[in-house]
């Protein structure tokens, strides 16, 4: 007869091995598992890395372009400036001319060409005189200071410029300061 330890000792190892078995499958399963949660979480922690950095690049771009239009519109008159000073140096030496040779004539034409250098910095920054002397009165282009009784022009006429206007492009700088006529008085 068999030993009844002998019996029961084969049956759980029957058992063990059947268990090791199922045990060994689930073991590869759980460890495929484990192995798939740390690749998504690999992945994800990839992809948050690169959210964050686009994210940091996009702030440097704006505060990049914020400090650009900062200084374009600190520096925007530069050019403008820079073109200027030439035309103040003529005006000093008419002045500094005058003042040595006492001659009225030369400190006049000084700052006539100085004037012409002016409406030359001017132009080549697109700014042009408003013609008005002889068109009718434009409220957009003109601002009339007086009006002046004419049987010679139609009323509403510019007769005079006190201070030329300029326009830029499409848009008055300033608009030119004018005398017009008005129909004379009976």
């Amino acid at each position: 007869m068999s030993d009844p330890h002998e019996t029961q000792s084969s049956a759980t190892d029957a058992q063990s091995s059947q268990q090791s078995g199922t045990t060994g499958a689930g073991k590869d399963e759980a460890v495929s598992q484990e192995m798939v949660i740390q690749q998504l979480e690999k992945k994800c922690a990839d992809l948050t890395d690169k959210l964050l950095r686009s994210h940091a690049e996009l702030e440097n771009f704006r505060r990049r372009m914020q400090r650009e239009a900062d200084d374009q519109r600190r520096y925007e008159s530069l050019r403008l400036v820079r073109d200027l000073l030439p035309g103040f140096d003529g005006l000093q030496r008419a002045i500094q001319s005058a003042e040595q040779t006492g001659d009225s004539a030369a400190l006049l034409d000084g700052i006539r060409m100085v004037a012409m250098q002016f409406r030359d910095i001017l132009k080549g920054h697109s700014a042009e005189p408003i013609d008005a002397v002889g068109k009718p009165f434009n409220p957009n282009e003109h601002e009339a200071l007086t009006q002046v009784p004419s049987a010679d022009h139609e009323p509403m006429t510019v007769l005079q410029v006190v201070e030329t206007g300029y326009r830029l492009h499409d848009r008055i700088v300033r608009p030119a300061r004018v005398i017009v006529s008005c129909a004379p008085q009976n």
